[in-house]
């Protein structure tokens, strides 16, 4: 009995074409926004990148004001 080659019927699902520029977000993907993961890391960079200021702020803060109280007690 010859092999049936041509007929894959129930070996798996069909694939669907996907050009470079839809797996990369690109208009005519229909598969979304591929660039979703990107826009997480730059919110995340974004946010550290805020508290780190912050931090840095209040460390600034806090020197300059000890550096004020040793000045007033040193008259």
């Amino acid at each position: 009995m010859a092999k049936n080659r041509n007929n894959m019927l129930g070996v798996g699902g069909q694939r669907r074409k996907v050009s470079r520029a839809g797996l990369r977000g690109g208009p005519g993907g229909g598969r979304g926004p591929a660039n979703d993961g990107a826009d997480a890391k730059r919110t995340l960079a974004e946010s550290m990148r805020e508290r780190l200021d912050a931090q840095r702020r209040t460390a600034e803060q806090e020197t300059s004001e000890d550096d004020t109280s040793e000045n007033n007690t040193a008259e």
